[in-house]
């Protein structure tokens, strides 16, 4: 258990440090804000769509550690999946992370699982997974996680 506690605190570090696809898109894209006034993460997610496929994802924003780490992880996990795939993954990620037992395999991401341990957390590790699932369906309110 304490291996496994290591691996997450590394992944999450990682990704905060060096975050993967943090940048803007620079296109007509579908795109969704989401904040979380719990702790003030804020997040822009872009999407870059063709034939139903997410050809480019990433995002811009300032957050915690978690926040950060889960955006990153979750660019890597969405970029060439169908929009169909994604919002599959956004619910089986919202399911692991919100109940307490889950049967998901979810590759990488379920490094964030840990955050379970800390339920004040949950939301920083959602909330890009929420502004996405809100680009994707081109919501254009900014998505919070209260």
């Amino acid at each position: 258990m304490n291996e496994l506690r290591q691996l997450y605190q590394e992944v999450i570090l990682d990704h905060n440090r060096n975050p993967r696809n943090f940048r803007e898109l620079d296109c007509d894209c579908q795109q969704a804000n989401g904040y979380n006034p719990l702790c003030g993460d804020q997040v822009t997610v872009y999407l870059k769509v063709k034939d139903g496929v997410i050809e480019d994802i990433c995002f811009q924003g300032k957050g915690c550690a978690i926040s950060v780490a889960s955006a990153s992880l979750m660019t890597e996990a969405l970029k060439g999946q169908t929009l169909q795939s994604a919002q599959k993954l956004y619910h089986a990620f919202h399911q692991m992370m919100t109940e307490e037992s889950s049967s998901q395999n979810l590759g990488k991401l379920a490094v964030l699982e840990g955050v379970k341990d800390y339920p004040a957390r949950i939301k920083c590790a959602t909330l890009a997974w929420h502004a996405t699932d809100a680009a994707i369906s081109q919501n254009q309110a900014e998505v919070t996680t209260e």
